[in-house]
């Protein structure tokens, strides 16, 4: 899919990564804000193509009393907030058929997650609202069987689809990434990594998915060195005080020096 097909998407022929880039969850209207505003001044330094992210709701959590939302409609507001007013396009998931058409009136990416990527009325759904479609690649799912949720879409008339390797199970507390899923899944669809869902540690004890966000970057130069289309990157200002995910996001403020070295490392594979 060529990126300039994205709405509102800018430095499309920068011949960067681009780059889908937020917190977890839509926690507030200020919160949301703050944090598109600093990545979009990266975007702009360094001319990369940027999508803002956030979940709308969290339907898929360890405990019953895990953070889920603010409430649908408000959390799908302030994602058309930040759209609007930073001139971006934005990205959020949806869990349930009925999510689709709702959160296809605010956004301009709908994802699938990873655990639900092999449902078909759920893909169905969110082709038929004619957004572009971002599939998470199952972490139980090899990168080839990916071309079958692609499929799916494009027999629903939506050619507009990437799909985002998230990390494979490794034993029961582990995610590890195969690289070699990255050419693999390129050659049937833009193919997006996701680096901070990659490091997490799930299946705690205490009901809390841990992460290794110090291995952020080295999950990262590995993914632009062998090609990857475009990174996806969790982030907030205070990890630690995050309501979800907090244990494998990047803290924003070091951000910045990640991206300076990834565009560095971009040119450089272009040169070649």
């Amino acid at each position: 899919m060529r990126l300039n097909n994205i709405p509102k998407l800018k430095y499309s022929d920068s011949k960067q990564f681009f780059l889908i880039a937020g917190p977890c969850a839509i926690e507030g209207e200020t919160m949301a804000l703050k944090i598109a505003e600093h990545i979009c001044s990266l975007s702009e330094k360094f001319k990369i193509p940027y999508i803002f992210k956030g979940s709308f709701k969290k339907a898929n959590r360890s405990r019953i009393d895990s953070f889920t939302g603010i409430g649908d409609e408000k959390a799908l507001k302030i994602l058309q907030k930040v759209s609007d007013y930073f001139d971006i396009p934005t990205l959020t998931d949806i869990h349930q058929v009925r999510d689709a058409s709702m959160a296809a009136s605010y956004v301009d990416v709908l994802q699938i997650p990873a655990f639900l990527v092999r449902q078909t009325d759920l893909i169905v759904a969110a082709a038929n609202t004619g957004k572009i479609i971002n599939l998470k690649k199952g972490q139980f799912m090899s990168p080839e069987s990916m071309e079958n949720a692609v499929k799916k879409v494009k027999d629903s008339g939506n050619d507009k689809v990437w799909v985002t390797d998230r990390g494979t199970m490794f034993g029961y507390q582990d995610m590890v990434v195969d690289f070699r899923g990255i050419p693999t899944m390129r050659k049937f669809a833009t193919t997006v990594l996701d680096v901070t869902h990659s490091l997490q540690q799930p299946n705690q004890v205490n009901g809390i998915t841990g992460g290794r966000p110090e291995m952020i970057e080295t999950i990262a130069r590995a993914g632009v060195v062998n090609n990857i289309d475009g990174l996806f990157i969790e982030t907030h200002f205070e990890p630690e005080k995050a309501k979800s995910d907090g244990a494998n996001m990047l803290r924003l403020d070091q951000l910045h020096n990640l991206l300076k070295n990834l565009v560095a490392i971009r040119k450089t594979i272009n040169d070649f």
